[in-house]
């Protein structure tokens, strides 16, 4: 390891990918646990951001 040089620490990129597979996953969890809730429950119902109601009986 070494110290990096000023040119080389402007050239450095990133961070963009990782909160987007971060999100991704938060993503899929959610929509995860909406589907769990849909199927493997007889009745009930969630409410979702944005003013969206679901109920199922």
């Amino acid at each position: 390891m070494r110290e990096l040089t000023i040119e080389e620490m402007k050239n450095l990129k990133g961070g963009e990918l990782t909160v987007a597979a971060v999100m991704a996953v938060m993503v899929a969890a959610i929509v995860a646990v909406i589907v769990y809730r849909l199927f493997m429950s007889s009745e009930g119902s969630t409410t979702l951001p944005g003013g969206f109601k679901f109920t199922w009986e």
